[in-house]
């Protein structure tokens, strides 16, 4: 494993869209562990492959010990193709840092659980439901694979927050 060099603001690559993965092999395998290795010698719980330069729709999160579930709790996350296929109304709002904008922190509310499918490592598919500091982790990340930072956060905009024009 390798500890690669992470893209900072204000590079034009981390506002650029990421490409779906269509074969999983030895060269995924070997970037996903990178990353890790790259997110923890960082001290970071997220990293998505546009932050180390690479355009492919991949990311890693390992809450270690801040997890609230005891499922994911200590077990890095490989996800591949992730999907967000719903968010509840509800917000929660964090302070939230990025490796690739070091030393800023940017409070931004996003849903409080989302369900997301994505292909691990083996190509196979799963959904996961996640709540509080995950669902904040995967929104980021997934943020970053759509050409978002912390510095230009998506408006999320709610059926109910429309007005009907008369």
């Amino acid at each position: 494993m390798a500890v690669l060099k992470i893209v900072e603001e204000p590079s034009p690559l981390l506002h650029r869209t990421s490409l779906p993965i269509k074969t999983i092999d030895a060269t995924i395998h070997k970037a996903l562990d990178d990353m890790l290795e790259t997110m923890y010698a960082s001290s970071g719980i997220g990293l998505a492959a546009i932050q180390v330069g690479l355009l492919k729709r991949m990311l890693v999160i390992d809450l270690g010990e801040a997890s609230e579930s005891d499922t994911w709790a200590g077990k890095p996350l490989k996800i591949i193709n992730p999907q967000i296929l719903w968010t509840s109304d509800n917000q929660n709002t964090f302070n939230e840092g990025c490796l690739s904008v070091p030393q800023h922190y940017v409070e931004i509310s996003r849903p409080a659980e989302i369900k997301v499918r994505y292909q691990d490592e083996t190509g196979k598919y799963h959904e996961i439901h996640a709540a509080g500091l995950l669902a904040t982790c995967l929104q980021h990340e997934i943020d970053h694979l759509n050409g978002i930072t912390i510095l230009n956060p998506p408006i999320r905009i709610s059926q109910r927050d429309f007005v009907p024009v008369p």
